[in-house]
């Protein structure tokens, strides 16, 4: 096993790369572990964005970031930029001996995951893949339910995603919309959720999946897909972000031999069906794991966070690292694959 040094005499020295819409949930996670972490730098290609920053949170401001990893002691850089650009960022972080926690999608293609992988491995640092959905109180239950054996056999998985990103989301910046930097609803609004169907269920064996697109852009803003696990369980999946007017549902729904639960909502925020053959004594825990949430990221980041710094201290081990980003990515990659070319697509991609 790979042996990482552990940080454990003084706070960790963290910089946020990329100061747009998701870094609001890392600074306010930053700030909620300050006996933990040390905001040391921000980094953003946009000026304005970046001396705004810089001000609110007092720490240097840098325009490029090789010129921050040199200027700065650092542990950590928190990867909020478009997802194409986490391959090389990942890298020139790990050459520099630096941990990288990186936002989902954690790359764009397949063999920048592996390589991302790969760079972290040869340098000894830690990469982190940020998956904060999975410590919604909702999916935590379930989890605790699959684990348990609960449902028996899995018989059918079904996940909504109908949200709505209106033109004037994508006309935000150039890189949104586009298949190198950002990838289409299943990668990147849908991630999540598309991490869900082999988090929860386990190893996916086939994928057939198709798409369209409605909105000027060059990804899907539409898609289905279904699949099949390699435990026998049958499933779908229906991503829209053409929903009017507002975004609508984000939802599982497992049916099995002995149990049957949806967790609903507009971001997967309420159990809403919880039937068991045999009950449990946290059973009365369902109706207090429901949520109001005023945002699709729901309220992970700071739980995620406290995992890494648990895995940076060497208390515990990392909920989602490279390797399990790249199970959700080679998913996802599987399901594009599927739908360019209309045929059913077998994992692994690779041996």
């Amino acid at each position: 096993m790979k042996h990482y040094g552990n940080i454990t005499d003084r706070k960790l020295r963290i910089a946020v790369v990329g100061c747009g819409r998701i870094s609001a949930n890392h600074f306010s996670s930053i700030e909620r572990h300050a006996e933990d972490l040390e905001l040391a730098a921000v980094c953003d290609v946009n000026a304005t964005t970046l001396e705004a920053n810089a001000a609110k949170y007092g720490v240097p401001a840098y325009r490029d970031m090789e010129e921050m990893l040199r200027g700065v002691q650092l542990d950590l850089v928190a990867l909020c930029t478009p997802s194409g650009l986490h391959p090389d960022q990942t890298v020139l972080a790990a050459d520099h001996g630096v941990h990288v926690v990186t936002e989902k999608p954690m790359a764009t293609r397949w063999n920048d995951g592996i390589r991302m992988v790969r760079a972290c491995d040869d340098a000894g640092v830690r990469l982190f893949v940020v998956k904060q959905n999975r410590r919604n109180s909702t999916l935590q239950l379930l989890k605790r339910a699959i684990d348990e054996k609960r449902f028996g056999r899995i018989h059918l998985v079904h996940l909504n995603v109908f949200w709505t990103r209106p033109q004037s989301y994508y006309d935000q910046a150039d890189w949104r919309g586009t298949w190198e930097f950002d990838g289409g609803a299943f990668m990147n609004q849908a991630s999540h959720y598309v991490d869900l169907l082999e988090w929860l269920i386990g190893p996916v064996e086939k994928v057939q999946c198709m798409v369209s697109t409605t909105r000027d852009i060059e990804v899907e803003d539409t898609g289905v897909m279904n699949v099949r696990w390699r435990n026998g369980a049958l499933g779908s999946m229906s991503v829209t972000m053409l929903a009017y007017p507002n975004n609508l549902e984000g939802s599982i729904t497992i049916l099995g031999e002995k149990g049957s639960v949806r967790v609903g909502g507009v971001a997967v925020n309420e159990i809403q069906l919880w039937k068991f053959s045999e009950s449990r004594d946290y059973d009365e825990q369902v109706a207090a794991a429901n949520y109001q949430t005023t945002s699709v990221y729901g309220f992970g980041h700071p739980l995620y966070y406290r995992n890494v710094i648990d895995v940076m201290r060497g208390t515990t081990q990392p909920e989602t690292d490279g390797r399990e980003g790249l199970k959700s990515l080679e998913l996802l990659i599987a399901a594009y694959l599927s739908a360019r070319d209309g045929r059913t697509v077998s994992l692994p991609l690779e041996f």
